[in-house]
């Protein structure tokens, strides 16, 4: 999506404010806003596991090679291309990790544990969780467009609809 250029997600809009303000790379800001995250977490007796940690450093390690590798100077039907696929793949990935239960990353467990603490769907609360971020990074100067408001409505309808289609269930939960 950074690479569309036609906006990013409300997270890296988020990385890219926090980015204008300090030397960080938009990795580096990913895993130590990811760690930040974990703390939203103690209030809602989520618990981090293997995969949230995995989460933090692939995320951030796979930002900042993607960046160096992805070339900038795409056409307009590449780059809407790389927009629609992020917002889809993004929604997929989230439901996939997160139905394996090898544990959610911080954002998503953010968004799982809200959701279980208010009794309000995934798709309310991933969608206020991307808004409120959203405008916390306009506000420190990260770029917003079109794909930003797109990725913000749409992430988290499309993680509710892949959710059950991948979410893992054992053998007594299959039963009954």
């Amino acid at each position: 999506m950074v690479r569309a250029s036609l906006g990013v997600n409300p997270w890296s809009v988020l990385y890219e404010g926090v980015a204008r303000h300090t030397s960080l790379s938009f990795g580096t800001i990913s895993a130590v806003v990811g760690v930040l995250v974990l703390l939203l977490w103690i209030p809602l007796r989520q618990r981090p596991t293997f995969g949230t940690g995995a989460n933090i450093v692939v995320l951030a390690c796979s930002s900042d090679l993607g960046l160096r590798l992805l070339p900038q100077d795409l056409g307009l039907e590449a780059r809407i291309g790389l927009l629609a696929g992020g917002v889809l793949l993004n929604g997929l990935s989230v439901a996939v990790y997160v139905g394996a239960r090898y544990g959610p990353g911080p954002r998503d467990g953010l968004m799982t544990g809200a959701s279980a603490a208010t009794g309000r769907s995934l798709r309310f609360v991933r969608t206020l969780i991307e808004v409120t971020v959203l405008g916390a990074g306009w506000l420190l100067g990260g770029s917003v467009g079109a794909g930003t408001v797109l990725y913000a409505l749409a992430v988290g309808p499309v993680t509710q609809f892949f959710l059950p289609r991948f979410a893992y269930r054992s053998a007594v939960e299959r039963q009954g």
